[in-house]
Order: structure tokens, then C-alpha cells, then sequence
């Protein structure tokens, strides 16, 4: 694709420098240039950034004068009612916002693109792929592309808004097995288009959940993605119970009772794969809250040593996962990592010698060797049912994916004295509460001590992008946060920045904070007698375990994370 201008004479002009052409066509002068030439020369960097910072000139004289060194119009004016609405309707909002870009005109041979950054190769070549046509070039300034956006985008939600209004749902649609929503073709209701967009576009963002709040006026439509939760729409409230009912059918609820919470699941396949929705909708006062966990149904199990453990903390848990007996506990909130840390265990010790059984709910990975159970409520099967049951079958190795009250707590402590090796999850802040919690269950502090081996607390964190990430230091504010007195001379700390590849956020994937509690004779004592957790912590730090702050700190040092992740990730109170 050829961005400049036609040139007619026989030899190629040597194209002048930024600087020369802001000095000609900005207010900037020759002794602000050669200040900001300067500090280039120290310090690195793109002269236009470096003015633009010092204020010498601003963002608008910027681009204007990088595109008419270039060859591409640019345009200070966008007359937003000319943009035809139709040339977005293959772009998402999020990544136009993300990019500053805005398709404003299609033909049969090119697609023009109002842009903020001509210099970005990657978009370009995203919008040729899309639109499958040439890609032409205007530019202009931020903050008009993104007001120009959102004027677009309204327009052209218009229609369908209108239509999912008007329409009327049908209640007798075939769901008979896994909904392929890329088969939906234009001729489908508009409400059928629009919530299959929505959790295509929530999958191909790899969000975790999809959170639709309906309030006074509006719906909110919101994702969680990489543990942080993300606005990406914004609907009249008047399409909010076609949407609504839609969902509850595809999950084969009642879409007549509004007045009681509901749970249920979703099979779809999006581009040959099979992804598992749980859906949860609750009453509020302006209607139906709606909450869609999002699983991808896979065989591929993480390694440990993929999910971010090492060291001492990997040392210790493959010692563990190939215990003959004991409990092994992960703690955690919900949605950081416990289940797959669980399965990346039972992986390595998953062999024909060795028989296991899990009793999850929801079976999340499907592990060919392992027997794994469904919990199902509805017909009584709990975790303690199940577990009783699964005793019965001799098992090596039991998994149980939650330890929620004093009679699974207890069978699985009884299954470890008899011979079994038990895995599972449990919702405390660190891993030194881990036994007093058992103890508030009503399960007899002997039992504990004489059954666990070991707990894991981790939390999940963003890792920074590679691709913009700058190194910075610890200000004096951030030490004081952090408790930090010395940093040490080999630490490279990076700070955020955002870019296209990360979608502006600055971080790219998780990985995992950890503190492993290994049960000893000191330990072992302190259960029986019923300490508290700070007593129980203070023990095991004297045997050597790295707590979340040091993991965490230790990430930061590394250029793994940021300073800000882990203060919103890692709460204080849970890393002393």
C-alpha cells in the first residue's frame, strides 16, 4: 500500500526533517529545537514526542506536519453526519477506541480510515485484512477520532436497537446442542445478532466474565479481562428484556420468572472450539443482572512452571503432588488460578498406576486418565455425596474442587488418614488462616494437624507488555506503600504504558503470587493449640516460606509486574 502523494518529478526530493517543517509551519523556534535536539541526544526518544512534552508545540502541529512530510492528507475537520455508519459495522468500538482509528468511507476497491498515528503498520494491515480492499489514509487529531467515534457508533447501533424494540422474541427457537454463533447469518432476529456479538467479542478478547447491568436508563455491558473488569457498551434500557430472555433461553431457563435467580449453562462453538458458559442472573431493582462465566473447554493442562511457580515454591509443590497421603490445600479469591494450579499438579502425577478422582463443579479441564465428577445440586450430589462415593472406588489420588463446609472438610481429612492423597481449594486470604478456618468449620484441630501437609495461597497479576513497558524507580511514596527500605542494585522496575499490542492497557496475560506453608512439627503444635494465624505465620516465615509480599516484590524486581498491580492485586493487609 503507497501512502504518498504522487510525485512527477524524475528524482525523488531528499524529504525534510520534522523539525525544519515545524519551524516553517508552527510557532516553534530555532532555539526550542535545538533544547529538544539536545535532550534526544541524552536521553533518546522521537523529537515530535520530545516537543510535544515541553510544550513547545502540540499534538495537532505534530501530526499535521509528520503527514505532510509523509504524503498523506490531513484533515483538522471531520463532519461526522457525512461518515457512512455502515463501514464500522465490522469493527468492533473497543479496538477503533483502542487504535484511534475510524473506517468513514467504503467503496467497492478501498476503505478510507481516518487515523490518529499514520505509522501504525500493524492497524493497517489488520483494516486490509478485514475489509479485504485497500486501505487509504487520513489523519487527524485524537481527540477528534475518539468524539467522531462514539457519534458513529451510535448511529450505527441505532438500527439495531430499534429492531431488538420492535421485535417479537421467539421463545420455540432449536438449541439442541452447542450453538454455533458464527453461523448466525444476517437474516437472524436482531437480538440473536447482538448477543452473539457480544460473546464473540468477549471471547476473542479473552474475558473471563460478561457482566450485563441493567439501570435506570441504560444497560451496561462489561468484561473482566486479566482479573480487571472493563466498560465496552452502553444500550437504551428498552432493549435490555429481549436481551435478557434471549440469554435465559439459550440456557434453557424460565424466561418468564424475573422475580428469582437463576443458574444455568451454555454450550456454544466459536471457530471449531468448544467453549462452557455459566450463567447467573439475579434481580435488582431495575431488572435482571446477568453474569456469564466463560470457559473454554480444553485438554490442555499448564504446566507449574508455565503458571509462574519456581524456585523453592516449585520445589516444594512437586514433592507434594507426589505424596501417598495428606491434604494439600490452594487458597485464594475466586478467579485466581486455583483450579488450574490444582490440575497442573494432578497432571504430573497423572500416570496408569495411579488411579484418580476428581468432583468438581464445574468440570473446567477434561483430563484423559482422570475420572471426573459433576457436582449436580438438583438431584443432591454435593461434594460430600460424591466424595463419600468416590471413597468406595479405592482411588490414589482425590481432587475436590471446593471444601465448603465441616462435612466435606472432614471426609476429605478422613480419606487422607486412610491411605488417599486429596487435593482441593479454599477461600482464605493467606495461607496461614488456612487451618483456623478449618477450625471455625467445627473440624477438630488433632485431625488438621495430623492430615495437612501443605497449603499454596496465590493471587493472579497482570503481566506488563514487553512491547511498551519503560523502566522507572520506586519513588519515595511507593516504598513507604510497599514497605521497602533498599532496592536492590540488580532490580529493573518498569512502569505501563500502553500500546496497540496490549490494547492500551499496558499489561499482557497473568501470572501468579504465591506463599507455600509447609507443615512441620512447630506448626503442627501450634493447630492442635489453636493459634491464630498471625502465630502460625510468624512460625513459618522462621521455616523459611516466602511470603506474597516477597513473591510480589520480587516481581516487580524482575520487570515482571508493576508497582500499581501489585497494590491493586495484593492487598496489604494480606501480605505482612
Amino acid at each position: 500500500m503507497n501512502l504518498n502523494t504522487e510525485d512527477n518529478s524524475p528524482v525523488e526530493k531528499p524529504k525534510e526533517k520534522v523539525g525544519e517543517l515545524l519551524i516553517r509551519h508552527t510557532s516553534l523556534t530555532r532555539a526550542q529545537l535545538e533544547e529538544a535536539l539536545e535532550e534526544q541526544r541524552v536521553e533518546g526518544g522521537l523529537i515530535g514526542h520530545i516537543l510535544v512534552k515541553k510544550n513547545f508545540i502540540n499534538q495537532h502541529d505534530l501530526i499535521k506536519v509528520v503527514c505532510l512530510q509523509i504524503g498523506i492528507p490531513y484533515q483538522a475537520d471531520i463532519k461526522v453526519e457525512e461518515i457512512d455508519a455502515n463501514a464500522v459495522k465490522d469493527l468492533s468500538i473497543n479496538y477503533a477506541k483502542n487504535h484511534e482509528i475510524l473506517p468513514c468511507m467504503e467503496t467497492e476497491f478501498c476503505v478510507t480510515v481516518l487515523m490518529s498515528d499514520p505509522f501504525k503498520f500493524n492497524v493497517i494491515n489488520d483494516l486490509s485484512m478485514i475489509y479485504k480492499k485497500e486501505v487509504k489514509i487520513v489523519c487527524t487529531t485524537s481527540l477528534k477520532i475518539q468524539d467522531a467515534i462514539n457519534r458513529v457508533y451510535e448511529k450505527a447501533n441505532r438500527n439495531i436497537v430499534d429492531s431488538i424494540e420492535d421485535e417479537e422474541f421467539e421463545e420455540n427457537l432449536d438449541l439442541e446442542g452447542p450453538i454455533d454463533i458464527l453461523d448466525a447469518t444476517a437474516d437472524e432476529a436482531p437480538v440473536i445478532r447482538f448477543v452473539n456479538s457480544i460473546i464473540f467479542r468477549a471471547v476473542k478478547e479473552r474475558a473471563s466474565d460478561i457482566h450485563i447491568e441493567p439501570y435506570d436508563r441504560e444497560t451496561v455491558y462489561r468484561f473482566r479481562i486479566n482479573g480487571v473488569m472493563t466498560e465496552v457498551l452502553r444500550q437504551p434500557k428498552k432493549t435490555h428484556a429481549a436481551v435478557s430472555s434471549r440469554i435465559k433461553v439459550m440456557a434453557r431457563l424460565d424466561i418468564a420468572e424475573k422475580r428469582l435467580p437463576q443458574d444455568g449453562r451454555i454450550k456454544i462453538k466459536i471457530a471449531g472450539k468448544d467453549i462452557d458458559i455459566r450463567l447467573s442472573t439475579i434481580p435488582i431493582q431495575s431488572g435482571e443482572r446477568i453474569v456469564m462465566r466463560i470457559l473454554e473447554k480444553t485438554n490442555t493442562v499448564l504446566r507449574l512452571e508455565n503458571l509462574g511457580f519456581r524456585g523453592k515454591v516449585l520445589e516444594s509443590l512437586v514433592e507434594l503432588a507426589g505424596r501417598k497421603h495428606g491434604v494439600l490445600y490452594v487458597t485464594g479469591p475466586t478467579g485466581h488460578g486455583k483450579t488450574t494450579t490444582l490440575f497442573a499438579c494432578l497432571d504430573r502425577i497423572n500416570s496408569p498406576d495411579k488411579m484418580i478422582i476428581t468432583v468438581e463443579d464445574p468440570v473446567e479441564y477434561e483430563i484423559p486418565g482422570i475420572s471426573q465428577i459433576q457436582v449436580n445440586h438438583k438431584i443432591d450430589l454435593t461434594f460430600a455425596v460424591a466424595l463419600r462415593s468416590i471413597l468406595r472406588q479405592n482411588p490414589d489420588v482425590v481432587m475436590v474442587g471446593e471444601t465448603r463446609d465441616r462435612e466435606t472438610a472432614e471426609m476429605a481429612i478422613n480419606a487422607s488418614l486412610t491411605g488417599h492423597f486429596v487435593l482441593s481449594t479454599l477461600h482464605t486470604n493467606d495461607a496461614s488462616s488456612a487451618p483456623t478456618r478449618l477450625i471455625d468449620m467445627g473440624v477438630q484441630p488433632f485431625l488438621i494437624s495430623s492430615s495437612l501437609v501443605g497449603v499454596l495461597a496465590q493471587r493472579l497479576i497482570r503481566t506488563l507488555c514487553s512491547a511498551c513497558k519503560i523502566r522507572t524507580h520506586l519513588s519515595d511514596f511507593e516504598k513507604v506503600m510497599l514497605d521497602v527500605n533498599e532496592v536492590p542494585d540488580s532490580a529493573t522496575i518498569f512502569r505501563p504504558v500502553g500500546c496497540g499490542r496490549c490494547s492500551q492497557t499496558g499489561y499482557s496475560g497473568r501470572t501468579v503470587v504465591s506463599e507455600l506453608l509447609l507443615i512441620n512439627d512447630e506448626i503442627r503444635a501450634l493447630i492442635i493449640q489453636k493459634a491464630d494465624a498471625a502465630t502460625i505465620k510468624k512460625a513459618a516465615i522462621r521455616a523459611g516460606m516466602r511470603t506474597l509480599r516477597g513473591d510480589a516484590m520480587d516481581k516487580i524486581y524482575e520487570g515482571i509486574t508493576s508497582v500499581e498491580e501489585i497494590m491493586r492485586a495484593v492487598n496489604a493487609e494480606e501480605t505482612e
